[in-house]
């Protein structure tokens, strides 16, 4: 019974989630429905205080300050016109018979600098449309091009990138955003080469057929090039510092200091490998949004409100993503869930990176989300994995990529609040664009995980 209770309430989540209800509201509900049906009714007030607020508490405040940096950083990198000129600079270098990777290579310039998904959407969006009706290109393809450029190798792939899905990782590996940088260089070519030969084959029948840009009104609008747009390279300078910075302070100036102190019940007896991670994201944001800011006092029209709006903008983010880590410590901790674990863990008794890619890809899929499905797996089973990392003489960093990479392929599923917000922002449809999301940012991807996975299984992690 507990088991059906849990295919139960993950059925519902994902149905719901489709509906579009907030994950805020289902992830308690379905919780507690999971833990009534299992038989355990009596103590749903105790696992709800307890399991589901202790897990969702605890992520929260693990991330919280990537999540506010990152999404302060994105704000400012809007407000201060750099994220415009750099998707504008790109286009115009491209040009018309590059179009489609300009807006990849904008996209991806942008989320691996830490720019968040939204914010790259609000900013390439007008510059991608203008340009694709100069060229008669069918606008249903603009968010193929944002999916390659913002949902898959700058995400998950990419060695240094700051997005939460590299991060979340860390601590359980004890690792840093560079973990396993070969094979994520090599994944990252297979995503971006997979997605632009999709979607040149897509824009090839398309021509063969006659097809334009299309008859489109929704959220149409002139572009607007009045004002002074910044320079591109100070533009890119933001980014150069949150990814230079990240490398630098994991790799070569927190080591220096004296972190001994760390050892201390005070700081709860941690190691550094275990937050040296986090700290270089931190601080490398950190000097980034300061740059930004120093740079821009004119051009933002009010730093406080950037800041403001910044802050306000990463709440629901995050205890979207914290809601989904307490609702898996619920689903952890009920009888069925052993059995499922067991189950999962045996597909690949003496290949753990396996079991771990498909646990993270299957709740990723199931939650709509990239960072709330590798954030219940990991939350729930990370000790575990990193056990068997050591019992399998299995390089921890191969461990965090393979997690980061497998969260970033059923994730982009219909109900994913990302996919929907893009073909909002473009005035578009599931019916018009989702078949090219589809395949550029969930089978591309996977096709791109079991090749890092066959890799590293042979020649191990590098």
């Amino acid at each position: 019974m507990s088991i059906f209770a849990i295919l139960l309430s993950l059925a519902l989540l994902m149905y719901f989630a489709y509906r579009g209800v907030s994950v805020l509201v289902l992830a308690p509900i379905l919780a507690i429905l999971a833990v009534v049906l299992s038989g355990q009714g009596s103590e749903s007030m105790g696992i709800y205080t307890q399991v589901f607020m202790e897990g969702m508490g605890g992520f929260a405040v693990k991330y919280f300050p990537l999540f506010i940096l990152g999404a302060i950083f994105g704000k400012l990198m809007e407000d201060s016109g750099y994220a415009y000129s750099i998707a504008q600079y790109i286009v115009n270098k491209l040009g018309d018979k590059h179009a489609l990777l300009a807006v990849v290579i904008a996209c991806g310039i942008l989320t691996y600098g830490g720019v968040s998904v939204f914010v790259v959407a609000f900013a390439v969006y007008p510059i991608a449309a203008e340009l694709f009706k100069q060229v008669n290109i069918p606008k249903r393809f603009i968010p193929g091009a944002i999916s390659i450029g913002a949902f898959t190798f700058t995400m998950t792939a990419l060695p240094g990138s700051p997005a939460i899905h590299n991060a979340i990782p860390m601590p359980y590996f004890q690792t840093d955003a560079f973990a396993a940088p070969g094979l994520g260089l090599i994944s990252a070519v297979l995503m971006l080469g997979g997605g632009m030969l999709w979607m040149n084959h897509q824009l090839r029948l398309a021509h063969q057929n006659n097809e334009g840009y299309g008859t489109h009104t929704l959220n149409e609008k002139e572009l607007d090039l009045g004002g002074k747009i910044p320079n591109f390279w100070i533009a890119l300078l933001p980014i150069a510092i949150v990814v230079g910075g990240n490398y630098l302070f994991s790799k070569i100036i927190i080591p220096l200091w004296d972190n001994s102190y760390l050892a201390d019940e005070k700081f709860g007896g941690v190691t550094l490998s275990s937050v040296l991670g986090l700290w270089s994201i931190i601080i490398s944001l950190a000097i980034a949004c300061l740059f930004v800011i120093a740079f821009n006092f004119k051009r933002i029209k009010n730093i406080a409100d950037s800041l403001n709006k910044g802050a306000t903008g990463s709440l629901l983010p995050i205890f979207n993503t914290a809601s989904e880590v307490g609702y898996g410590s619920v689903i952890a901790s009920l009888a069925g869930f052993a059995i499922i674990q067991h189950f999962l863990m045996g597909i690949a008794p003496n290949n753990p990176i396996i079991s771990e890619a498909i646990i993270v890809n299957v709740l990723a899929g199931i939650t709509g989300s990239a960072s709330g499905g590798l954030g219940i797996a990991l939350e729930v089973m990370g000790a575990n994995y990193m056990q068997l990392a050591q019992q399998y003489n299995i390089d921890p960093q191969l461990m965090h990529r393979i997690a980061a990479l497998a969260s970033g392929g059923l994730d982009a599923l219909p109900h994913n609040g990302a996919v929907i917000t893009m073909l909002t922002i473009c005035g578009l449809t599931h019916r018009e664009s989702y078949k090219d999301i589809f395949v550029t940012a969930v089978v591309v991807p996977i096709i791109a995980l079991i090749v890092v996975i066959i890799l590293g299984t042979v020649f191990g992690s590098f």
